[in-house]
Protein backbone atom coordinates (compact mmCIF):
# COMPACT_ATOMS: atom_id res chain seq x y z
CA UNK A 1 0.00 0.00 0.00
CA UNK A 2 7.05 0.36 -0.10
CA UNK A 3 16.53 7.03 -7.65
CA UNK A 4 19.30 8.96 -6.29
CA UNK A 5 21.37 8.10 -3.38
CA UNK A 6 24.20 8.99 -1.94
CA UNK A 7 27.95 8.70 -2.42
CA UNK A 8 27.26 9.35 -6.02
CA UNK A 9 24.39 6.41 -6.64
CA UNK A 10 21.76 6.55 -8.61
CA UNK A 11 19.72 3.72 -8.19
CA UNK A 12 22.37 1.56 -7.25
CA UNK A 13 24.87 2.65 -10.12
CA UNK A 14 28.48 3.79 -8.72
CA UNK A 15 29.64 6.56 -11.02
CA UNK A 16 33.25 6.74 -11.02
CA UNK A 17 35.11 9.45 -8.78
CA UNK A 18 37.04 11.73 -11.56
CA UNK A 19 38.87 13.54 -8.92
CA UNK A 20 40.98 10.67 -8.04
CA UNK A 21 44.33 10.38 -10.14
CA UNK A 22 45.11 6.82 -9.57
CA UNK A 23 44.42 4.41 -11.73
CA UNK A 24 43.11 1.15 -9.49
CA UNK A 25 45.33 -1.75 -10.18
CA UNK A 26 44.24 -4.68 -12.06
CA UNK A 27 43.49 -6.90 -9.09
CA UNK A 28 41.34 -3.96 -7.32
CA UNK A 29 39.65 -3.51 -10.87
CA UNK A 30 39.03 -7.15 -11.06
CA UNK A 31 37.78 -7.34 -7.56
CA UNK A 32 35.51 -3.79 -8.19
CA UNK A 33 33.58 -5.55 -10.77
CA UNK A 34 32.60 -8.59 -9.10
CA UNK A 35 31.01 -6.12 -6.67
CA UNK A 36 29.55 -4.16 -9.38
CA UNK A 37 31.36 -1.42 -9.89
CA UNK A 38 30.14 0.11 -12.86
CA UNK A 39 26.86 -2.07 -12.91
CA UNK A 40 23.74 -2.59 -11.05
CA UNK A 41 24.14 -3.21 -7.36
CA UNK A 42 21.04 -5.11 -6.26
CA UNK A 43 19.74 -4.66 -2.81
CA UNK A 44 19.65 -8.28 -1.89
CA UNK A 45 18.61 -7.56 1.93
CA UNK A 46 16.23 -5.11 1.13
CA UNK A 47 14.77 -8.00 -1.37
CA UNK A 48 14.96 -10.50 0.40
CA UNK A 49 13.42 -8.92 3.71
CA UNK A 50 10.90 -7.60 1.31
CA UNK A 51 10.21 -10.78 -0.47
CA UNK A 52 10.31 -12.94 2.84
CA UNK A 53 7.66 -10.82 4.97
CA UNK A 54 5.19 -10.39 1.27
CA UNK A 55 5.31 -14.40 1.37
CA UNK A 56 4.29 -13.56 4.95
CA UNK A 57 1.35 -11.17 4.58
CA UNK A 58 0.35 -13.72 1.59
CA UNK A 59 0.25 -17.14 3.52
CA UNK A 60 -1.80 -15.28 6.49
CA UNK A 61 -4.51 -13.93 4.37
CA UNK A 62 -4.77 -16.69 2.25
CA UNK A 63 -5.07 -19.26 5.72
CA UNK A 64 -7.43 -16.67 7.06
CA UNK A 65 -9.84 -16.43 4.42
CA UNK A 66 -9.90 -20.13 4.13
CA UNK A 67 -10.72 -20.46 7.65
CA UNK A 68 -13.41 -18.40 7.85
CA UNK A 69 -15.05 -19.94 4.69
CA UNK A 70 -14.09 -23.93 5.55
CA UNK A 71 -15.70 -22.98 9.59
CA UNK A 72 -18.68 -21.91 8.03
CA UNK A 73 -19.47 -24.07 5.96
CA UNK A 74 -19.15 -26.99 8.40
CA UNK A 75 -20.65 -25.50 11.08
CA UNK A 76 -23.53 -27.89 11.16
CA UNK A 77 -21.29 -31.01 10.90
CA UNK A 78 -19.48 -33.16 13.20
CA UNK A 79 -16.07 -31.48 11.61
CA UNK A 80 -13.30 -31.24 13.93
CA UNK A 81 -10.85 -28.16 14.58
CA UNK A 82 -8.09 -30.63 13.41
CA UNK A 83 -9.91 -31.41 9.84
CA UNK A 84 -10.50 -27.62 9.28
CA UNK A 85 -6.77 -27.23 10.29
CA UNK A 86 -5.43 -29.86 7.44
CA UNK A 87 -8.15 -28.64 5.02
CA UNK A 88 -7.10 -25.05 4.93
CA UNK A 89 -3.78 -25.76 5.07
CA UNK A 90 -3.87 -28.55 2.00
CA UNK A 91 -5.54 -25.78 -0.08
CA UNK A 92 -2.87 -23.05 -0.19
CA UNK A 93 -2.33 -21.00 -3.46
CA UNK A 94 1.01 -21.68 -4.19
CA UNK A 95 0.99 -19.91 -7.24
CA UNK A 96 -0.21 -16.91 -5.34
CA UNK A 97 2.15 -17.18 -3.43
CA UNK A 98 5.18 -16.84 -5.39
CA UNK A 99 3.50 -13.91 -7.45
CA UNK A 100 3.78 -12.18 -4.22
CA UNK A 101 7.11 -13.34 -3.22
CA UNK A 102 8.50 -12.53 -6.55
CA UNK A 103 6.30 -9.03 -6.11
CA UNK A 104 8.13 -8.33 -2.95
CA UNK A 105 11.65 -9.78 -4.17
CA UNK A 106 12.02 -7.91 -8.10
CA UNK A 107 9.75 -5.31 -7.25
CA UNK A 108 8.71 -3.51 -3.99
CA UNK A 109 12.12 -4.47 -1.92
CA UNK A 110 14.64 -2.67 -4.55
CA UNK A 111 12.40 -0.01 -5.25
CA UNK A 112 11.00 1.46 -2.31
CA UNK A 113 14.78 1.29 -1.22
CA UNK A 114 15.43 3.36 -4.11
CA UNK A 115 12.89 5.90 -2.73
CA UNK A 116 13.98 6.19 0.68
CA UNK A 117 17.54 6.96 -0.74
CA UNK A 118 15.99 9.45 -3.10
CA UNK A 119 13.90 11.04 0.03
CA UNK A 120 17.20 11.27 2.24
CA UNK A 121 18.95 12.60 -0.29
CA UNK A 122 16.49 14.92 -1.09
CA UNK A 123 15.68 15.81 2.78
CA UNK A 124 18.78 15.22 4.74
CA UNK A 125 17.21 16.62 7.67
CA UNK A 126 15.28 15.42 10.30
CA UNK A 127 13.15 18.88 10.70
CA UNK A 128 9.71 18.25 11.19
CA UNK A 129 9.05 19.91 7.79
CA UNK A 130 11.05 16.99 5.81
CA UNK A 131 9.23 14.45 7.67
CA UNK A 132 6.03 15.72 7.21
CA UNK A 133 6.94 16.68 3.99
CA UNK A 134 8.30 12.94 3.22
CA UNK A 135 4.96 11.32 4.35
CA UNK A 136 3.08 13.44 2.29
CA UNK A 137 5.31 12.60 -0.91
CA UNK A 138 4.89 8.49 -0.22
CA UNK A 139 1.66 8.79 0.00
CA UNK A 140 0.91 10.57 -3.41
CA UNK A 141 3.99 9.14 -5.13
CA UNK A 142 4.74 5.62 -3.59
CA UNK A 143 1.22 4.57 -2.56
CA UNK A 144 0.11 4.90 -6.25
CA UNK A 145 2.95 3.51 -7.76
CA UNK A 146 2.92 0.17 -5.56
CA UNK A 147 -0.94 -0.03 -6.43
CA UNK A 148 0.02 0.31 -10.09
CA UNK A 149 2.56 -2.36 -10.22
CA UNK A 150 1.25 -5.04 -7.53
CA UNK A 151 -2.16 -5.17 -9.87
CA UNK A 152 0.10 -4.67 -12.78
CA UNK A 153 2.05 -7.81 -11.89
CA UNK A 154 -0.66 -9.70 -10.62
CA UNK A 155 -2.68 -9.44 -13.78
CA UNK A 156 0.44 -10.33 -15.88
CA UNK A 157 0.55 -13.68 -13.71
CA UNK A 158 -2.81 -14.64 -14.26
CA UNK A 159 -2.81 -13.52 -18.24
CA UNK A 160 -5.13 -10.85 -17.49
CA UNK A 161 -3.32 -7.77 -18.76
CA UNK A 162 -6.48 -7.11 -21.06
CA UNK A 163 -8.89 -6.81 -17.68
CA UNK A 164 -5.84 -4.17 -16.12
CA UNK A 165 -7.39 -1.10 -17.41
CA UNK A 166 -11.22 -1.79 -15.65
CA UNK A 167 -9.20 -3.59 -12.75
CA UNK A 168 -7.66 0.18 -11.44
CA UNK A 169 -11.09 1.83 -12.18
CA UNK A 170 -12.81 -0.66 -9.48
CA UNK A 171 -10.54 -1.16 -7.22
CA UNK A 172 -7.15 1.12 -7.84
CA UNK A 173 -8.70 4.61 -5.68
CA UNK A 174 -10.63 2.89 -2.88
CA UNK A 175 -7.65 0.69 -2.02
CA UNK A 176 -5.37 3.53 -2.42
CA UNK A 177 -7.83 6.23 0.04
CA UNK A 178 -8.55 3.01 2.19
CA UNK A 179 -4.78 2.82 2.88
CA UNK A 180 -4.35 6.44 3.61
CA UNK A 181 -6.01 5.67 7.09
CA UNK A 182 -2.93 2.86 7.73
CA UNK A 183 -0.04 4.45 5.81
CA UNK A 184 -0.17 7.64 6.87
CA UNK A 185 0.97 6.91 11.14
CA UNK A 186 3.04 3.90 9.61
CA UNK A 187 4.91 6.46 7.34
CA UNK A 188 5.38 8.57 9.80
CA UNK A 189 7.33 6.24 11.99
CA UNK A 190 9.11 5.22 9.13
CA UNK A 191 10.62 8.55 8.16
CA UNK A 192 11.10 9.69 12.11
CA UNK A 193 12.68 7.04 14.15
CA UNK A 194 13.58 4.07 11.67
CA UNK A 195 17.22 4.19 10.05
CA UNK A 196 17.21 3.71 5.86
CA UNK A 197 18.22 0.86 5.79
CA UNK A 198 15.94 -0.84 8.38
CA UNK A 199 13.10 1.01 5.95
CA UNK A 200 12.05 -1.28 3.59
CA UNK A 201 11.95 -4.27 6.44
CA UNK A 202 9.58 -1.91 8.54
CA UNK A 203 7.49 -0.77 5.45
CA UNK A 204 6.89 -4.30 4.80
CA UNK A 205 6.20 -5.80 8.01
CA UNK A 206 3.34 -3.26 7.84
CA UNK A 207 2.07 -4.84 4.48
CA UNK A 208 1.97 -7.90 6.65
CA UNK A 209 -0.70 -6.28 8.67
CA UNK A 210 -2.42 -4.31 5.94
CA UNK A 211 -2.77 -7.45 4.03
CA UNK A 212 -3.81 -9.22 6.51
CA UNK A 213 -6.72 -6.27 7.64
CA UNK A 214 -7.29 -6.56 3.80
CA UNK A 215 -7.99 -9.66 3.16
CA UNK A 216 -10.03 -9.83 6.24
CA UNK A 217 -12.70 -6.82 5.46
CA UNK A 218 -12.76 -7.09 1.65
CA UNK A 219 -14.57 -10.39 2.14
CA UNK A 220 -17.17 -9.65 4.31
Amino acid sequence: MEALGGNGAFWGWKLPDLRSPKRPSPSKSKSSDSTGGWGPRFPLKQAVTAASLALTGDTIAQLNDRWRKRKHSVSDSSDTTKDIMSSVISHHDWLRALRMTSYGFLLYGPGSYAWYKYLDHCLPHQTAQNIMLKVLLNQVVLGPCVIAVVFAWNNLWLGKLSELPSKYQKDALPTLFYGFRFWIPVSLLNFWVVPLQARVAFMSTGSIFWNFYLSSTMSK
